[in-house]
């Protein structure tokens, strides 16, 4: 059965093609370039095809399989190679003629050199820049093992060439090297015109042919249409979308190297072969509708690999793939019959191992390696592959497992001690009672139950190898430690406190001890909570075990006791009562000598009550004191009928207000609605006691209209109430100063009249005068009245 695989180059030019665009009909089709660029017309800008310079441009197709294409030529190992062919026969002096040799000269081709086959002129391939279409027409011919391989119609195919050569192998494998290029990569020709490369291999006894110049993982084959960029050549979007585009390669919008629009990344070709079986090569490429527009695969030089063997250091073939643990180093060398002249070097993954030039290299870590064997004279290297797998040996370290026996538990679980042994999560850990069997690593190790439940003694050494689960693997010891649990206990000195009060804990039964939430060993502790607290402790053996559940105890603290006893004033003949307050299991001494939760007394003084609670006892102090009358010292009135008050309080208690002559009281000193013209009786005392201040007032306000006709409403102003104050007087006066009326106790009134005549319809000025009641201070009160005399 044949396989391939793919090996993407990387490199940095990308292959510059000619811009332009595609008309629709084939006679007028035209490749993307519209002119030369300055790149283009530089000297050595392009590959060097069919160079009178190189005298592997003269060689015969046969020469250019044997001693260009192949790796290894008579001097290293001699291809067995015949039946060299190529189709339509173009003799090797035709200048014209679609196949030949071309090396990359000053360019940066990705290849160094090789054989190019062209569906054109070979020579228009490179050399120097062609500014239309590429020139040369071969058969309007296509081929049935292309069209097979890539899936398209033969009748559809033009300018079919071949390279056919039979091959008898040496090794398991052979490959080539290649670059499929097309000026199809052109406007929207990558849409239609599938242009196609195929390397066909069957053996030569018979059998289908098998192509090997498909992409990975069943991409398809190798042409313009399977492989494409989303983008025209010039700029604008390809309508059919990109197709496999990471193996294109790039537009040659610059026109250097080559003389195609585009072209694929290098590709490899491997097939797997069975050494000494003839096989029969195909290399087959076409045009495809149309004979317009012409492409190139460019075969390269020394890719195809007859393959050499590569052994140990005591000449044992060594297979594909070799396993190294830890680095440990591995001989290689390269089999093969040594010819004077022959050089070696030695690769890893793909880079050059400095100064590893013999027949043998030793490796030290894993790796992909290569040796590349070449003759004086051959420029194609014979070489081998070998894969070293690499792997490491799980960390690993003698460990200890301690178990602590119950009545329940007495014998191991062996899997507790994997995660003592290794970090590793995927390590094989597989534990021996006998070193021999640990060393021989056999099967006599412990599984099943004799794992999960081994039955050591304390002090037993138990042998464990760790692995990989493969081929690196280390041995380390497991010492066995076996101990009983002990059981805590734990007593308290004192096991109710008051707040404030200390007790000592004591642990029993262990070499040292865990306090729960606490970072003492010892055996003892001294607490002293605040509130009811529980205590634990673990007792911990000589050996490390821990009993399985704390000790425990709990300290009852005992809840402080509180009282809200508040004393107050008192006036003389009053009682007040003292209350020390109720709790659980509260009794009373107080310093009467009364055991009541209350007492009333009339004296003012000190007092104090001590309240046990059968744990703890407090002493709580209050005070009576003798209160002073207040007195009201200033009353604000307005005419709106708002009244402040302000009374003397020398006791400095709290005070209360009343203007209903002590029927309802406020603590506010402010009142409203209150009555003009009215005698309050206002009182103010000491909040609680009898100590009550007394003050008549009279809320004395001047109307300003008097109306005399007879009808009762503003007959007259009326001075009694207010004239009940000390140094009360009153007059009016008309407009000129004349005193018309004078208040007495014999006319506490003015009615409009002065010396019994009618005072005419006029406004008048009052004064009016009083010592203020409250505050003992002289009041005057003057303005203007309205009289309003009917004639």
């Amino acid at each position: 059965m044949l396989n391939y695989r793919l090996k993407n180059y990387f490199f940095f030019l990308m292959l510059l093609l000619i811009s332009g665009s595609a008309a629709g009909q084939h006679a007028s089709r035209k490749n993307g370039k519209v002119k030369l660029t300055s790149e283009s017309m530089k000297a050595g800008a392009f590959i060097d095809v069919n160079a009178a310079s190189y005298p592997e441009s003269s060689y015969s197709i046969q020469q250019l399989v044997q001693q260009v294409l192949i790796n290894g030529t008579s001097s290293c190992a001699t291809p067995n190679v015949s039946n060299v062919t190529i189709t339509p026969n173009q003799a090797v002096t035709n200048t014209d003629r679609f196949w030949g040799y071309f090396h990359k000269g000053t360019t940066n081709f990705p290849f160094e050199d090789g054989i190019v086959l062209t569906t054109g002129y070979a020579t228009q391939a490179g050399n120097s820049a062609v500014a239309g279409n590429l020139a040369g027409t071969i058969a309007p011919t296509g081929d049935a093992d292309l069209a097979a391989a890539t899936n398209t119609n033969i009748n559809n195919q033009r300018d079919a060439v071949a390279l056919e050569f039979d091959f008898v192998p040496n090794s398991n494998q052979v490959k080539f090297n290649y670059i499929f290029a097309s000026e199809e990569y052109t406007g929207g020709f990558p849409c239609n015109y599938s242009d196609a490369f195929a390397l066909l291999i069957k053996p030569v006894a018979g059998g289908a042919y098998t192509n090997v110049a498909i992409l990975p993982g069943g991409a398809g084959p190798v042409s313009v249409t399977n492989i494409r960029p989303a983008t025209q050549f010039g700029g604008g979007t390809l309508t059919c979308g990109a197709l496999n585009a990471n193996y294109f390669a790039g537009y040659n919008t610059t026109s250097i190297e080559t003389n195609y629009n585009g072209r694929v990344v290098p590709l490899t070709a491997i097939a797997d072969v069975t050494p000494g079986v003839a096989y029969h090569f195909k290399m087959v490429l076409a045009d495809y509708n149309d004979q317009t527009l012409d492409s190139a695969v460019f075969l390269e030089g020394g890719s195809f690999d007859i393959g050499i063997k590569i052994v140990d250091g005591n000449g044992v073939v060594l297979p594909d793939t070799v396993n190294m643990c830890d680095n440990t180093p591995q001989v290689l060398t390269a089999q093969l019959t040594v010819a004077p002249g022959m050089t070696f070097q030695w690769y890893k993954d793909g880079v050059a191992i400095n100064g590893a030039t013999n027949v043998s290299y030793t490796a030290t870590s894993p790796g992909a390696y290569e040796v590349k064997v070449s003759v004086p004279g051959n420029q194609c290297p014979a070489s081998a592959v070998i894969t070293i797998v690499g792997g490491t040996t799980p960390p690993a370290q003698n460990a200890t497992l301690k178990l602590c026996t119950t009545p329940s538990v007495s014998t191991f679980n062996l899997n507790d001690a994997t995660p003592l042994i290794t970090t590793s999560t995927t390590a094989v850990v597989r534990y021996y009672v006998n070193q021999a069997d640990a060393v021989a690593q056999n099967n006599n190790f412990l599984n099943g139950t004799a794992v999960s439940s081994y039955n050591g003694t304390d002090g037993q050494v138990l042998y464990v190898v760790v692995s990989n689960g493969a081929f690196c693997s280390k041995m380390v010891t497991l010492t066995l430690r076996k101990e009983a649990t002990p059981i805590a206990q734990l007593t308290a000195t004192k096991l109710r406190l008051c707040v404030g009060e200390s007790t000592t804990l004591t642990a029993a039964n262990g070499a040292t001890y865990e306090w729960v939430g606490m970072a003492a060993t010892g055996a003892t502790m001294t607490v002293s909570p605040t509130q009811t607290t529980t205590y634990s402790v673990y007792a911990i053996g000589t050996q490390g075990c821990k009993s399985l559940q704390p000790a425990s105890i709990t300290i009852e603290v005992v809840p402080a006791i509180t009282s809200n006893l508040t004393g107050g004033m008192i006036c003389e003949g009053d009682v007040i009562t003292l209350d020390a307050g109720s709790g659980p299991n509260y009794t009373y001494l107080w310093n009467t000598g009364d055991t009541s939760q209350t007492i009333s007394v009339g004296t003012p003084r000190a007092y104090s009550v001590t309240i046990n609670n059968g744990v703890c006892s407090k002493v709580f102090t209050t005070q009576v004191i003798q209160a002073i009358i207040p007195e009201i010292i200033n009353v604000n009135y307005s005419e709106n009928g708002t009244m402040i008050l302000t009374a003397s309080n020398p006791s400095n208690g709290a005070l209360e207000y009343s203007i209903d002559n002590g029927l309802t009281w406020q603590n506010s000193n402010t009142f409203s609605s209150v009555p003009r013209n009215t005698v309050i009786s206002i009182q103010v005392r000491i909040k609680k006691t009898s100590c009550v201040g007394f003050l008549q007032y009279f809320t004395f306000v001047m109307q300003n209209v008097i109306t005399p006709n007879g009808d009762n409403i503003n007959d007259i102003i009326d001075f009694r109430g207010v004239n009940q104050n000390k140094d009360f007087k009153a007059s009016i006066f008309d407009r000129y100063g004349k005193e018309v009326y004078k208040a007495s106790s014999l006319q506490p009134y003015w009615d409009g009249y002065f010396q019994g005549k009618r005072l005419p319809t006029s406004s008048y000025w009052y004064q009016v005068s009083f010592e203020d009641p409250a505050s003992k201070k002289p009041a005057l009160k003057t303005g203007w009245i309205l009289l309003k005399n009917i004639e």
